[in-house]
């Protein structure tokens, strides 16, 4: 007896053994099997697909789900076009909040604004009341005098963290910082209260499974300016105690989190969580990750750490966020024990930071199976590309930056720069994978915007960045499916539709090689199962049914009934 039984289906497993299919099986959880091997399988529910697409449950690789579950209940700045509409929006949001709570933003660009926001411009927008306006990148902010006084800047009674900016003009500070700097807001609020981060995850949650994605890695959390609180996790626990943790999560451990540990001296772990908790622990639904490090800053804010100058920004060469050396030995200290390590380098200069320090702990402690990577891997040299194959290093770019943020990077680098921009099939020559990730909600975070994007790789403007870079359709599905899981350590589990794989599947209105590329962003998620279940597209799946149930006997033995 199947719990779940697709009949008439488009089936594409992305399976090398047998591609195709027109129906499955499903039993707790995970698939039966396909065609001749279910079709006369009694099942409890049965769904008539009438020619419907069905594909691997989607997978983000680099993602920020409690920040953008947050985000969603503050005000929204991505549409401000200039620094008076974004005062006034202040203005408006403020109005409706209590005495003295917090204005608190998410979303602008000073390259589409023109500048950053000022402190005397918010004051005079939300007067008597601290504001925090984030920027799209999540690299700096903007706050106002009430927000600095508290913060101990205007006094000078605490020091700028190592790898931060608080920038200044003739009369102080102007109410930018930078970086690391942005601790001295996020120390006045952090820790939230687990119920509220639940809260921001199930809200997350929802609208990913309204865009089929079954699985997300976290890109970060428990410390640093990225961290939401020290336990972090729990609060991921929590939502999935709640029912509203509708997508697998990987949790990236921030490298401040991590500390120095006593082991037997075989074991060489000197450096991790508490009782040894590495890379892997957890279960199906929630699992911990990477260990992730910050080497350097954002292409947006052209903080990113390169070999040569901008072509467009005063920050010169970028920066790092801490010393070289403490970046190679946090590097070097987490691989040796026993974590996989994600490095943030957007830089070309950053980039070679992170080889290095992968190379060196190789060669202190071997491990032939780990699968380091580095997040966003945003400007790389042609020199640097066979680098990540020998080191068997993973680059996880995100292809929608192209389209949403793509003329600034341009603009940033100049022409001679610009075919290195976020690759792909530079990457896929050396034969190294490319997993399809969205950093959101610095950019939107629908994996068929993120394959549309790999496909043309044309930004907002119009423009087409490295089109030599270009891949097709199917390798664009294969990168957020396929390679998605293999990113987790999952592709025994997930990422192709197979028998004894879990039961993660998306039901699409077309396959993305089948509509014509500035289309592949349009085509409808019509459900998103997971382990057999749907958790989104409920009442389209009801119309589908076509036996709502069956009692455990013979077919043959029900035609007689």
């Amino acid at each position: 007896m199947l719990d779940l039984k697709l009949v008439n289906a488009s089936l594409f497993t992305l399976a090398d053994a047998s591609p195709t299919a027109t129906s499955m099986g499903v039993l707790n959880g995970r698939i039966l099997g396909f065609d001749e091997d279910i079709i006369d399988l009694p099942a409890r529910r049965t769904l008539d697909c009438a020619g419907a697409v069905v594909v691997p449950g989607f997978g983000d690789s680099h993602n920020h789900m409690a920040w953008f579950g947050q985000s969603l209940s503050e005000l929204d700045l991505s549409g401000c076009t200039t620094l008076d509409e974004l005062y006034a929006a202040v203005t408006e949001f403020a109005g409706g909040l209590d005495d003295g709570a917090w204005v608190i933003g998410s979303g602008y660009d000073d390259t589409v604004l023109g500048a950053h926001p000022h402190r005397d411009g918010l004051d005079a927008a939300a007067p008597g009341r601290p504001v925090w306006l984030k920027h799209r990148s999540g690299h700096m902010c903007t706050v106002n005098t009430e927000v600095l006084d508290r913060a101990g800047v205007l006094d000078r009674s605490v020091e700028t963290p190592e790898g931060g900016v608080v920038a200044t003009d003739d009369a102080g500070p102007t109410g930018l910082l930078e970086e690391q700097a942005q601790k001295l807001v996020s120390s006045l609020v952090v820790p939230y209260p687990i119920a509220d981060l639940a809260d921001a995850i199930g809200a997350a949650s929802a609208v990913y499974a309204s865009e089929g994605l079954a699985h997300v890695t976290e890109a970060g959390i428990g410390s640093g300016w990225i961290g939401r609180s020290p336990v972090e996790l729990a609060a991921y626990t929590e939502a999935r105690r709640r029912g509203t943790l509708n997508t697998r999560v990987q949790l990236m451990a921030a490298s401040d989190a991590l500390h120095p540990l006593d082991s037997a001296e075989e074991d060489r772990i000197s450096f991790g969580l508490d009782l040894g908790l590495t890379t892997g622990f957890g279960d199906d639904r929630i699992r911990l990750g990477a260990m992730k490090i910050f080497v350097d800053g954002s292409l947006i804010g052209r903080t990113a750490a390169v070999t040569e100058a901008f072509c467009d920004h005063d920050h010169s060469t970028g920066s790092f966020q801490l010393s070289i050396d403490e970046l190679t030995r946090r590097i070097i200290n987490a691989h040796v024990s026993g974590w996989t390590v994600a490095a943030h380098a957007i830089g070309d200069a950053a980039v070679d930071v992170a080889l290095d320090a992968f190379e060196v702990a190789q060669n202190e402690r071997p491990r032939a199976d780990v699968r380091h990577r580095i997040e966003h891997a945003g400007i790389v040299r042609p020199d640097q590309l066979a680098r990540f194959a020998t080191l068997n290093v993973t680059p996880v770019p995100q292809p929608h930056f192209l389209y949403e943020v793509g003329d600034t990077m341009a603009a940033a680098v100049g022409v001679d720069r610009e075919p290195w921009v976020y690759r792909h099939r530079s990457f896929l020559d050396q034969g190294v994978r490319v997993p399809g990730s969205s950093d959101r909600p610095v950019a939107s975070g629908a994996p068929l915007l993120g394959m549309q994007s790999m496909v043309l790789r044309q930004t907002s403007g119009g423009a087409v960045l490295g089109p030599e870079e270009r891949v097709d359709a199917e390798t664009a599905l294969r990168a957020y499916t396929v390679d998605t899981a293999w990113m987790a350590g999952d592709e025994a589990h997930r990422g192709t539709l197979e028998t004894g794989k879990l039961a993660d599947f998306v039901l699409l209105s077309d396959h993305p090689a089948d509509v014509p590329p500035e289309q592949i962003g349009a085509i409808t998620v019509l459900a998103t199962v997971i382990d057999g279940v749907g958790v989104f597209g409920q009442d389209y799946l009801d119309t589908l049914e076509t036996v709502h149930s069956q009692e455990h006997v013979p077919t043959t033995q029900k035609q007689e009934v």
